[in-house]
């Protein structure tokens, strides 16, 4: 009986090893797959939100209560990328 034992533990050693080497590699494999993508999809969001025009309009008050005076549902989202009333501020000083 050892001997069956024996022999079976020594088939399947065989297969083990290289079986933990590709399941140890295709886990690293998708572990910096994704990263890549994490990072990919954060680099695009980012992007997109720094088209927001709102912090340089005049409209734009800096308070949380009433960001924008003209659009305050839209100040601050994507919705704002293309609004029509931007107008950029000419003067820091009275802003």
């Amino acid at each position: 009986m050892s001997q069956i034992i024996y022999f079976l533990i020594h088939i399947i050693q065989q297969f083990l090893v290289p079986l933990c080497l590709i399941s140890a590699w295709a886990l690293i494999i998708l572990v910096a797959w994704s990263l890549w993508s994490a990072t990919r999809d954060s680099v695009k969001i980012a992007k997109q939100m720094h088209q927001i025009p709102c912090s340089s309009c005049q409209y734009f008050t800096d308070d949380y209560r009433l960001k924008c005076t003209v659009h305050p549902c839209i100040a601050n989202t994507e919705e704002a990328i293309n609004c029509l009333d931007y107008q950029a501020k000419t003067n820091a000083m009275y802003y």
